[in-house]
């Protein structure tokens, strides 16, 4: 199991990333368009470096939604390698079942 403070602050940061997206690609859409000016590209690039680091999408880390496990995260199914294998054993995840052939 994570740390409790880790997987609240991944979850902080996700709230953060959604309430600055529109923000941060407006920002990036003047700066690589190549008919802005150099001072509409330099105030962009300002309005940038001042929204929050927690704000990049970048920063946010895949976490299991059962143990706050990083490592062996399957997106499909939002959760760990392990915790995935435990509730489809039990036949908690519909549509999975073992293969056998």
């Amino acid at each position: 199991m994570a740390k409790i403070s880790k997987v609240v602050k991944n979850e902080k940061r996700k709230k953060m990333t959604v309430l600055y997206a529109t923000r941060r690609a407006d920002a990036k859409k003047i700066i690589n368009n190549p008919k802005s000016t150099i001072e509409e590209v330099d105030a962009a690039v300002v309005k940038l470096q001042k929204m929050p680091r927690d704000a990049s999408p970048t920063r946010v880390r895949n976490r299991c939604s059962q143990t706050g496990r990083t490592r062996g995260f399957l997106r499909k199914f939002g959760m760990s390698r392990i915790a995935f294998r435990e509730l489809s054993l039990e036949g908690q995840i519909p549509g999975v079942v073992k293969s056998s052939w």
